[in-house]
Order: structure tokens, then C-alpha cells, then sequence
């Protein structure tokens, strides 16, 4: 809805994705499994906030 709730997705799903990439360069499956999960959270809360914007405009 706002920038800083756009920010914020954003950097989780910027956050998820290189922890996922140094997990599995490190042959860490519990690091990338959690990077995975940060994305994804990221991701969620990125289609929340264009759910709320699509509703409100």
C-alpha cells in the first residue's frame, strides 16, 4: 500500500534469494531452505500489497 510496505517486500524477497544462493553454494540445504522460505514470505507480502492497492484504488 505504501513505498515502505513495497520496501520492505522487496528487500525480504533481495534478503531470501541470496541467502538461498550462499546455501547452496555451501552445500547448505537448511540455509537454502530458509532463504527459500524469506523469499517467499517477501513474495506474499509484495502480492498483499498489490492486493490492497488494486482494492483502494
Amino acid at each position: 500500500m505504501t513505498a515502505t510496505d513495497k520496501m520492505t517486500a522487496r528487500t525480504k524477497q533481495a534478503k531470501g534469494a541470496a541467502e538461498e544462493a550462499l546455501g547452496r553454494v555451501m552445500g547448505n540445504e537448511r540455509m537454502a531452505a530458509k532463504g527459500r522460505a524469506a523469499r517467499s514470505s517477501g513474495d506474499l507480502r509484495q502480492a498483499a500489497t498489490e492486493a490492497k492497492e488494486a482494492f483502494f484504488r
